[in-house]
């Protein structure tokens, strides 16, 4: 009987030790995974470079004379107040603009300047 339990021993032992070894490897693998799942959600949080969109400056030149576009936009809205949309016509021919916003349609003179 001695050698009996002596076998049944040694096999819990090993039966033990591959139990404990196994559970080490999966312990050692859920690490790893965690720790590349951080690492892609760091990389995956990195925001994209921003674009700079170039500067655009618009002219309208018309018998000598110059006129901006942001000069024009800034009168309109000087003139027409709290609309929802502007649609702006230039005329640089009678030197005027005419404006339709929110359905309406009005005139606004627009200062040409000689170059």
């Amino acid at each position: 009987m001695a050698t009996a339990k002596k076998t049944t021993a040694k096999a819990e032992t090993k039966t033990t030790a591959k139990k404990t070894a196994a559970k080490k490897a999966d312990t050692a693998a859920k690490a790893e995974t965690k720790a590349a799942a951080k690492t892609e959600t760091k990389a995956a949080k990195k925001p994209a470079a921003k674009k700079t969109e170039p500067k655009f400056d618009l002219y309208i030149q018309f018998g000598g004379a110059t006129v901006s576009v942001a000069d024009i936009e800034s009168n309109v809205k000087k003139v027409v107040k709290d609309k929802k949309a502007y649609t702006v016509y230039v005329k640089p021919e009678e030197s005027k603009a005419y404006i339709v916003a929110d359905g309406e349609t009005t005139g606004m003179d627009v200062f040409f300047v000689a170059d």
